[in-house]
């Protein structure tokens, strides 16, 4: 059994679009999604839209998360928070259909599903947090913690934007990249599939070429920061933009 394992698509609808015509072609039995939907992006409703149309499983991420908290949250971001952060947020709330923002209450932080007698967790980040990063940093040893709190033979996660396999005390890792908002210096779409065979799991990460300029020309079309669309330009976040 295949199945495409997306995540982190913040809102870039061109680069979703993107990945689903490639997955097209995988021979996939599923699309599974590990959150972080909205957030910095011109295309929030779009991309919602479209997860629900093409019957997506998917879960909620901390972006999602803090997009809904916006207006009970507000006032104490603003003291601590870079404006262009809560603009983001302020932005993808005001922005998003009350459809929209009902279907995200309704997600999940996490699902447990149970494929080819495998246990697989979905998360958005690990399984003990939806703030820490799983990816080629993580230590062996954190890993091995984290096998054993997530009570699954497979991990899919995302957060950290940043294709990774992995496997600690006999559970597989697999981060999925970023659709639309890659940390890594490559602006390309990230997506995995996993191929859950009798005796053997398989992970393939692969990136996709999107139209990048589509997605700045929105940013600018709807008056957002010009930061945000060197987010996507050049594939790195918005900390890494703003350094001089």
């Amino acid at each position: 059994m295949k199945i495409a394992l997306i995540g982190d698509i913040h809102a870039n609808l061109p680069a979703l679009q993107a990945v689903l015509a490639h997955i097209n072609t995988q021979d996939v039995e599923a699309i599974w999604n590990v959150g972080d939907s909205v957030g910095y992006g011109p295309f929030p409703n779009e991309v919602l839209d479209t997860l629900q149309e093409k019957d997506i499983l998917s879960i909620a991420g901390n972006y999602d998360l803090k997009t809904l908290a916006f207006p009970k949250k507000s006032a104490k971001w603003r003291k601590k928070k870079d404006p262009l952060k809560v603009l983001a947020f302020q932005w993808a709330y005001e922005t998003l259909s009350p459809a929209n923002r009902n279907y995200l209450r309704s997600l999940p932080e996490q699902r447990r599903l149970k494929i080819m007698n495998k246990n697989i967790l979905l998360t958005h980040a690990s399984p003990v947090s939806n703030k820490e990063y799983v990816n080629s940093r993580t230590s062996k040893e954190r890993l091995r913690e984290l096998a054993l709190a997530a009570a699954a033979d497979i991990v899919v996660c995302g957060h950290s934007h940043q294709p990774f396999a992995g496997k600690a005390k006999g559970v597989m890792f697999i981060n999925t990249g970023s659709v639309g908002r890659p940390d890594d210096g490559n602006p390309r779409a990230s997506y995995a599939v996993l191929n859950l065979q009798k005796k053997e799991v398989l992970v393939t990460h692969h990136r996709v070429v999107y139209n990048v300029k589509r997605t700045a020309k929105a940013i600018q079309k709807k008056q957002l920061p010009p930061e945000f669309a060197e987010m996507f330009v050049q594939g790195r976040n918005l900390n890494d933009v703003l350094k001089p």
